[in-house]
C-alpha cells in the first residue's frame, strides 16, 4: 500500500532554512500529483505547495518566493525547501498525494489527496 513518511522538521529561528522530505513507497513520485499541507494548532490544514505530473507548480500566497517544493523521481522522495522562514510558517507539516484514477486539478484542497503522512513538526521561533 501506499506509504508516505516525512522528515526534516526542526527548530528554526526566523530568516532561517529548512528542507523537508517525505519517502513515498508503492508511489510513482514523478507521474504523481503531490502536495505539501501544513497546520498550525488550533488551525485548519492549509495547502501550501503543489507539484503535477508534468513539474508544474503551485504555491499558496503566503509562503510563494520562500518555498520551493520538487521531487527526485529516482529516489522517490518530495521535498520541501523553506527559506526566510517565519514565525507564522509554525506548524505540522504533511505530504499528500493524489490517487491514480483522480485528477490533478491544481488546487491545493484536502479532500483531493488520497493518501497522507504522519506530519513532521516545524519551530519557528527566537
Amino acid at each position: 500500500h501506499v506509504q508516505l513518511v516525512e522528515s526534516g522538521g526542526a527548530s528554526v529561528q526566523p530568516g532561517g532554512s529548512l528542507r523537508l522530505s517525505c519517502q513515498v513507497s508503492q508511489y510513482a513520485v514523478k507521474n504523481g500529483c503531490m502536495a505539501w499541507f501544513r497546520q498550525a494548532q488550533g488551525k485548519e490544514r492549509e495547502g501550501v505547495a503543489q507539484i503535477t505530473p508534468p513539474g508544474r507548480t503551485r504555491y499558496a500566497r503566503s509562503v510563494k518566493d520562500r518555498f520551493t517544493i520538487s521531487r527526485d523521481g529516482d529516489k522517490d522522495i518530495l521535498y520541501l525547501q523553506m527559506d526566510r522562514l517565519k514565525p507564522e510558517d509554525t506548524g505540522v507539516y504533511f505530504c499528500a498525494a493524489v490517487h491514480w484514477t483522480d485528477p490533478c486539478t491544481g488546487r491545493l484542497l484536502e479532500n483531493e489527496y488520497s493518501y497522507w503522512g504522519q506530519g513532521t513538526q516545524v519551530i519557528v521561533s527566537s
